[in-house]
């Protein structure tokens, strides 16, 4: 890819906000897609964007756009920073400007009703996009204000994983390569449901010990599904698994978590989800997991109770109450085979 090829990041949330400035700090010329055209003037006017990341000067070199037709012309990388429920109507209009191309989903979601993760989205509207994933424990400001970061892209195509790699690599913000696509993704969509927990348990100002034991539980939870649906269990031992569930299940700066405390407060979901102004995608990654988990017969007991919570009107109580009385012994389901067993 040459230097001078202009990089398109569709969506100006957070994370597309955040990203697109850390291009632009690369020497990157970044073209910001976004819907609302209120949005993109306040960026050039002002250059910050004050919806989703109030006091932070966005890079002269990031240049808002609403024509989406327009910003991918001649981008050779994009990046999809899209709630998920948005994706494919956005996308499949443009899927013959996407051919070819390095797609790159920052999304972490689940379709409802198909249970496709959103690179499988993207591969289902565009078959010929050279296709990676993005994730890890990126919580957006923390980026945006040049927090250390690392985080990991996921590709069966090496060149894609290079091409990420050279444009977000700099000085506070690391990128690491991995091939299990899938693991990564799936790590990306889960973690957001035991945020939610997480938040909640925080709210209730339950122990350390029992929050530990949640995230914990959650992390081996998260393997077990992921397994089933054959992803790589050591992926979980990386960035993309145990390192972004610890940021997402204690940072109040998640939005899971928040929408989680906030139900701790009284808060109805709705009411929790309206406040927090942004999308919580673990609300909808629960009601898709749990029937996808009662499908396949994975044992999920933190889900299970979770969606108990917030759709049955169970309590957190209850639901540690059942996971100390059901869980079973082993600690940890995986392990490497011995050079003797292989």
């Amino acid at each position: 890819m040459s230097e001078k090829q202009p990089i398109a990041v569709l969506g100006g949330g957070s994370f597309g906000t955040a990203l697109a400035n850390l291009l632009a700090e690369n020497g990157q010329a970044v073209r910001l897609w976004m819907r609302d055209p209120e949005q993109a003037e306040a960026i050039r006017q002002r250059r910050e964007n004050p919806r989703y990341l109030k006091g932070i000067k966005v890079h002269e070199a990031v240049e808002p756009r609403c024509d989406l037709d327009g910003t991918l012309s001649d981008c050779g990388l994009v990046f999809v920073a899209l709630p998920s429920s948005a994706l494919r109507t956005v996308l499949a209009p443009v899927a013959i400007r996407l051919q070819g191309k390095a797609v790159v989903s920052l999304t972490k979601g689940i379709e409802p009703h198909t249970f496709l993760l959103m690179s499988q989205i993207i591969e289902e509207v565009v078959p010929d996009a050279r296709i990676g994933v993005i994730s890890g424990p990126n919580l957006a400001r923390e980026i945006a204000e040049h927090a250390l970061t690392a985080t990991v892209i996921a590709s069966e195509d090496e060149e894609v994983c290079q091409q990420v790699q050279a444009a977000l690599h700099g000085r506070t913000f690391r990128v690491y390569a991995s091939r299990d696509r899938l693991g990564v993704e799936l790590g990306g969509a889960l973690k957001n449901v035991y945020a939610i927990m997480a938040g909640l348990a925080a709210a209730l100002d339950m122990g350390e010990n029992t929050r530990s034991m949640l995230i914990t539980r959650a992390l081996a939870e998260m393997t077990r599904f992921a397994v089933q649906q054959g992803a790589n269990p050591m992926t979980f031992m990386g960035l993309a698994g145990v390192g972004d569930l610890i940021v997402t299940c204690s940072s109040p700066k998640s939005r899971n978590y928040q929408v989680g405390h906030a139900l701790g407060e009284g808060l109805t979901l709705e009411a929790a989800v309206a406040r927090l102004g942004e999308t919580a995608e673990g609300v909808n990654t629960l009601r898709v997991l749990k029937a996808k988990a009662d499908e396949t017969g994975v044992y999920m007991p933190l889900v299970q109770g979770l969606y108990a919570i917030l759709f049955e009107g169970r309590t957190l109580d209850q639901v540690i109450v059942a996971l100390m009385r059901g869980e079973p012994k082993t600690d940890v389901d995986f392990y490497l085979p011995t050079l003797s067993e292989s």
